[in-house]
């Protein structure tokens, strides 16, 4: 038998320059998604109808935007 030592595994720094670009792409969907829970409702929409509204209705009270 032989005995294996195994050394700590260092953490690697992720550069903040790579990091970047997935921030902002995350930051706008999010900023996207809270627009269609929050504000896509009839008065100030993109889209023609309620099929938006209807769609994320639940998620809206469940975050706490009135609707009705």
């Amino acid at each position: 038998m032989t005995d294996t030592t195994l050394a700590p595994a260092r953490p690697v720094p992720v550069p903040v320059g790579e990091l970047l670009p997935w921030a902002v792409f995350a930051g706008l969907i999010l900023a996207l998604a809270i627009y269609f829970i929050s504000a896509e409702e009839g008065a100030i929409a993109l889209f023609n109808g309620m099929y938006v509204h209807e769609f994320v209705h639940d998620g809206r009270h469940l975050l706490g935007f009135p609707c009705h």
